[in-house]
């Protein structure tokens, strides 16, 4: 089922399954700024990481002396959300943990994805409720992939600061210690593909909290993602398209010990706390 939001300018199209954004409009010249989802490429078009971002070692965690296992980014986007308020510019949508979550996550929540349209921006807010009774540990993170129709090769994306653009690299998807720095002119990156012959490219620390995607040097799309400590940035080889994407946490590191709570970049919330964050597609 899908859901559908308006305002004067944009035109947003949210699949229950996963709240993943399937679709943003502008409405004036009917231009679409998410990926299609061909499965030649990649079948996504933004789905919601949780309760992990990213791959576990060997795919398992510890918890209280008993191991667990989940798949790549978690299985929120896999599940099928309930609409539980709706506007004509805005969606609530919910799900909460089940007998089948538990057994991979044993962990009480509920998760909120809201998306609400003001002038030329979509916001996408997580809302994590912990309704365990013990402190809860996860991560959280946007992975939106925009459609790039043109030359890959004609577009850049420029940060919002000038700094040094250290990232790390991924060993059999985990984080290695291993670093570059991406070649910038000031604090823009001219996109080709190999930046991605290694997958995705992982910044740990980043001052820049927003990032514009750019089409033969004018800016077309914004992405604000003020208060996420980590960004993933990634296509695959061939694909038109490019993922910005804002995280609470990474994929393990080739060296964690697989308990939960040592986990680096992972978030812990208390009983009844509610953690609360927010990112921004700007149309320019």
């Amino acid at each position: 089922m899908t859901t559908i939001i308006s305002n004067a300018y944009l035109t947003a199209t949210i699949n229950s399954k996963g709240a993943e954004l399937v679709s943003l409009q502008a409405n004036e010249t009917e231009t679409e700024y998410i990926w299609d989802g061909n499965p030649e490429f990649w079948g996504k078009h933004s789905p919601v990481l949780f309760p992990i971002v990213g791959t576990l070692k060997n795919n398992s965690y510890s918890y209280n002396n008993q191991n667990y296992s989940l798949s790549r980014h978690g299985f929120a986007r896999e599940m099928d959300f309930d609409l539980i308020h709706k506007t004509e510019n805005s969606a609530v949508f919910s799900i909460q943990s089940s007998a089948e979550t538990l057994k991979k996550y044993p962990f009480e929540f509920e998760l909120q994805i809201i998306y609400s349209l003001e002038e030329k921006k979509l916001i996408i807010a997580y809302k994590v409720i912990n309704k365990s009774q013990s402190k809860m540990p996860f991560s959280i993170g946007a992975h939106p992939a925009f459609a790039l129709n043109e030359n890959f090769e004609d577009y850049a994306i420029e940060f919002e600061k000038d700094e040094d653009l250290v990232y790390n690299l991924l060993e059999d998807d985990l984080i290695s210690n291993k670093t570059k720095t991406l070649d910038k002119t000031e604090n823009q990156v001219k996109l080709n593909y190999e930046l991605f012959a290694n997958d995705a490219l992982i910044f740990k620390t980043l001052q820049s909290k927003s990032l514009s995607i750019l089409k033969n040097r004018k800016p077309f799309l914004k992405v604000h993602f003020n208060g996420f400590p980590h960004l993933g940035i990634w296509t695959k080889v061939n694909a038109p398209f490019l993922c910005i994407e804002p995280w609470y946490g990474f994929s393990d590191t080739t060296n964690a010990t697989g308990n939960l709570f040592e986990k680096e970049g992972i978030q812990i919330i208390e009983v009844n706390e509610i953690f609360n964050s927010k990112y921004t597609i700007e149309i320019v």
